[in-house]
């Protein structure tokens, strides 16, 4: 059957993308993207906040107990509140949680480790203001999801507190991109090509960066002592191998990962409610969020 509102979705990114040349500027890339992701939905329930110096939002019911620490994607040069608004809130109404979003720092401008140190402040702040890490979950799509691996890795190294689940949307973890996926689906994903997440890899990094860095890459890490993770994927990125990967070695460590492939999806395909299954697949990840939180 003819998946009609795909071939809307499909065409929206063809259009965005087809527009971009070399005149193209990096803060019109990203005005683009934003408004790709959001189609200039913004949430109903949001409320800005300085968090330690790093810029985040609340976006949800602000009685909830339960709170989702959310890192967007975008490559790790893209992205914002305000791009991953919409899909931040409609997690919020699913799960019954409020969900924190942040501002972290992009680049080229800021290189790594830069996100991963916003990431840090940011829930060392959620802690000092009475967020309990058993009501705690961090989420992530895309680079948003490496970010929030990255972010578990370096709590258990410092001895942190773990929250008490991660939900992860069409990870890219794998800054070496070495998936056989990465070519079998390179002509059914509009989004991933391998070549472009090599250039956002060395973008991140800098020239000096090294791709193998656990801090970077996640997927490089020790999995064991993760909190249980759920990722969902569609089954036509490029990335899926990164979920693959991340299943092989956690079940190895000991840590629960559950992954759930969705025939016929794109890369993080609950940015684009249109479709039937992103809506499905927010409900699902909302039960879960019930579950663990």
């Amino acid at each position: 059957m003819p998946h009609t509102a795909m071939n809307d979705v499909l065409t929206r990114i063809s259009d965005v993308f087809g527009s971009w040349g070399a005149g193209t500027t990096l803060d019109e890339m990203r005005d683009g993207f934003a408004q790709l992701v959001s189609s200039g939905r913004r949430p109903r329930e949001v409320r800005n906040v300085d968090a330690a110096g790093v810029p985040g939002a609340w976006i949800g019911n602000e009685t909830a107990e339960r709170v989702v620490l959310y890192c967007h994607g975008g490559g790790y040069q893209m992205g914002s509140i305000l791009s991953h608004g919409d899909l931040m809130q409609r997690l919020a109404d699913e799960s019954g949680a409020k969900v924190f979003g942040f501002d972290y720092r992009l680049a080229p401008e800021h290189r790594y480790p830069a996100a991963l140190e916003d990431a840090l402040t940011v829930y060392d702040w959620l802690l000092a203001n009475g967020i309990r890490p058993e009501r705690l979950a961090v989420a992530g799509d895309s680079a948003g999801a490496g970010l929030a691996l990255a972010l578990l890795l370096k709590l258990r190294t410092l001895g942190r507190p773990m929250p008490a689940a991660a939900v992860f949307l069409s990870p890219w973890l794998d800054l070496q991109a070495r998936s056989a996926t990465y070519e079998t689906m390179a002509a059914l994903d509009p989004l991933t090509q391998r070549d472009k997440v090599l250039r956002m890899a060395r973008t991140y990094l800098g020239k000096q960066g090294d791709a193998t860095d656990p801090l970077a890459s996640p997927i490089e890490g020790d999995m064991a002592g993760m909190p249980p993770i759920l990722v969902h994927v569609g089954g036509s990125e490029t990335v899926l191998g990164d979920s693959e990967l991340l299943l092989d070695r956690a079940a190895r460590a000991g840590t629960d990962v559950k992954v759930d492939i969705w025939p016929g999806m794109i890369h993080h395909f609950q940015v684009f409610p249109e479709l039937v299954e992103a809506e499905q697949s927010l409900r699902q990840i909302g039960a879960y969020l019930k579950e663990k939180l």
